[in-house]
Formats: structure tokens, C-alpha cells, sequence
């Protein structure tokens, strides 16, 4: 039986989960503080905590710190949970190391959802790789089925196959700026976006990715950390691929190595063209562009809210507006409940010239 701790200053809430909880057949400890969590997650260690962010003694916070300097829970997944959906605060969560933030109230599935897959992920981590005497144990047995499965399909199918699954709503974060990777996305169902945000708090999309597309990989590839931070657009599935697959992967296959080095320099191409029509495009250019760009990925009606739209071209939510009031007077598109279709292309393609 999984352990699970809970720690919660809100009386109520915290009997609540630990109901819910125990009815989904975990053992739940529960905790009124953040000190009294440390001391709780010491002795029994939890295969997972929840915890709040605003608590009196010791905060979400710090509880999260303080276990990550511990060796021996250090590598417990932990949740947030928050009446708080300030972005500021989530960033913080997310770059302390957080598995993942829910925001109170929430309801019961999402709740044993976001505990499931994150159950999954280290069970995985802990199947057949951290069971062998080293890793390298791990990675020989990984390799070997590797061997055994690349003539008979698609190493990236290898990849995206028979993965555990993360479900993520509408506008949760997957990763932020300033984090090492640890792993690598697979988008199985959904959209997300990449961006970064200037001191003032605007948003600027650097990438849309959708059904298909992996995600991530760019820091993974350089050996670096995240340099945007990632957002689901709409309900999204993600499977997980642990970074020590994919090192291995990439150290071994030249197919492997091929295809994402391909997709590194388009990911380049991309961000240069960006940066050049940021900086030298009109208006009429950027919305046209960014149109164009979204309606060529997904090949159909654009369901983007006029927001991330403005985001992907680089300009004030107002002005996009204005402007696709003028494109759809000069039927170059039509508009009809939020959805964009584009009518000319050809003459959207014209204004970039």
C-alpha cells in the first residue's frame, strides 16, 4: 500500500483528502504544519507528499527545500496545493523542484489523477534501471531491448510507445525557465506552448507544439536548462521518457542522434526567423505571419484565443484584434465562433514580402 503524506494547516481540507485518499486505498499521514510534515516525512518516508504553500511554523516552501537537502526523501515526488493560482508563486514551486502544483479547490479525479501519474513516473524510475546493481545496469538491460526492438519499428516509436501518462489541464505548467531537464515530452494528445515573460509580465510564445511532437528536447540536447517556460493550451496527454533513455539513445543510434539533431536546427531556423520579424516586420506582417504559421502546423481552423495569438506575433492583444477585424474585411479570413479560417493565403503570404 502506497504511504502518502499530507500535510495542510486547513483542518477541514486536510481531513477531506486523507478521506478521499484513504478510500482510493493509500495509506495517508497527515500533518497541520509545515514542521511537523519534515519530522512525519523522517520517519515514515512517504512514497509522495501533498502540500500546501501558505502554512504557519514552516511554509510549503520551505518544507520542499528542507527535503531536498535530505538524502534519504530527497527524491520523493511532491505536489503543491494552493487556493493561489498567482504564476509567480507556481514559478517559484515549480523551480524549487516540484512535481507538480494543483490549485485548490479541485476536484476529486483531478486529485487522484496528478497522484497517480506522478506515482507512475517513480515506480517507473524504479523498475528494472534503479533495481539493477548500477545504473549502468539499467542502461545495458535498456539497450539491450533497444537491440531487440529497432528492427522491427521506428526508434521513435520506441520512444512514445507503451509510456506512463501524464494528464494536464488547461493552462498547467509542465516545466519552467531555470530548470534541468530530467526527462523528455511526447505530446499524445493536446497543445502546448513555450514562452518567456519580460519584467512587465508579457508573454512572448517561442513555440506551439501539438499531437506528435516531442517536447523539451532542446535542453536536453544541449545539456543545459530550460531557457522558457511550458504551458498546456488545452487538456493534454504527455508521455514520459526519462532522461537516461534518451542519453543512452543518443549515444548509441545514429538514427537517433539524425533526427533530433534535424529538429534542433529547424527549432533554430524558427527562433532566428522569429527574432528577425520581431524586430523589422510591421503589424500587418507579425499577425499575418504568425497566421500563417499556425494554420500551416495544424492545418486547420485557428482556435488560439486572441491573447496567444498576440504572444506568437509579438504584439499588444488589442492591436491583433484590430487587425484581424481589417484581414476579415478584406476576406482574406473568416471568423465565426472564435475560430479563424484562413480564405487567401496566398495574399496573407504576399504581405510578408
Amino acid at each position: 500500500m502506497k504511504k502518502i503524506l499530507v500535510i495542510e494547516d486547513n483542518a477541514g481540507i486536510r481531513e477531506t483528502i486523507a478521506d478521499i485518499l484513504e478510500l482510493a486505498n493509500y495509506k495517508v499521514f497527515t500533518a497541520e504544519d509545515g514542521k511537523i510534515g519534515i519530522e512525519i516525512a523522517l520517519q515514515e518516508k512517504p512514497d509522495l507528499i501533498l502540500c500546501d504553500v501558505m502554512m504557519p511554523q514552516l511554509d510549503g516552501f520551505g518544507v520542499l527545500h528542507l527535503i531536498h537537502k535530505n538524502p534519504s526523501i530527497r527524491n520523493t515526488p511532491f505536489i503543491f496545493m494552493s487556493a493561489c493560482a498567482e504564476r509567480e508563486e507556481m514559478r517559484k514551486g515549480m523551480a524549487l523542484g516540484a512535481d507538480d502544483y494543483i490549485t485548490k479547490p479541485f476536484e476529486k479525479t483531478e486529485l487522484l489523477q496528478a497522484i497517480e501519474c506522478r506515482l507512475k513516473r517513480a515506480e517507473w524510475f524504479k523498475q528494472d534501471y534503479v533495481q539493477h546493481d548500477t545504473a549502468l545496469n539499467g542502461n545495458d538491460h535498456f539497450m539491450n531491448e533497444v537491440s531487440k526492438s529497432c528492427n522491427e519499428r521506428d526508434i521513435l516509436s520506441l520512444l512514445s510507445d507503451n509510456r506512463d501518462v501524464c494528464k494536464y489541464k488547461r493552462k498547467q505548467i509542465i516545466y519552467v525557465e531555470g530548470n534541468r531537464p530530467a526527462r523528455l515530452y511526447y505530446i499524445k494528445k493536446g497543445k502546448v506552448k513555450t514562452y518567456k515573460t519580460n519584467e512587465e509580465g508579457k508573454e512572448l510564445i517561442v513555440g506551439i507544439y501539438g499531437e506528435g511532437d516531442f517536447l523539451g528536447y532542446v535542453a536536453l540536447l544541449e545539456g543545459t536548462v530550460y531557457k522558457e517556460r511550458a504551458e498546456t493550451m488545452e487538456n493534454t496527454e504527455l508521455a514520459i521518457i526519462p532522461k537516461d533513455e534518451f542519453d543512452a539513445l543518443m549515444s548509441t543510434r545514429r538514427e537517433m542522434v539524425t533526427r533530433f539533431m534535424t529538429m534542433l536546427a529547424k527549432n533554430i531556423t524558427e527562433k532566428e526567423q522569429l527574432l528577425l520579424g520581431l524586430a523589422y516586420n510591421s503589424l500587418r506582417k507579425k499577425v499575418a505571419d504568425a497566421l500563417i504559421t499556425v494554420n500551416r502546423k495544424y492545418k486547420c481552423s485557428i482556435n488560439l484565443s486572441r491573447e496567444n495569438l498576440a504572444a506568437i506575433a509579438g504584439t499588444a492583444t488589442a492591436s491583433m484584434i484590430r487587425t484581424l477585424s481589417e484581414f476579415k474585411s478584406e476576406k482574406l479570413i473568416d471568423i465565426h465562433d472564435g475560430y479563424i479560417t484562413i480564405l487567401n493565403e496566398k495574399e496573407l503570404e504576399n504581405l510578408l514580402n
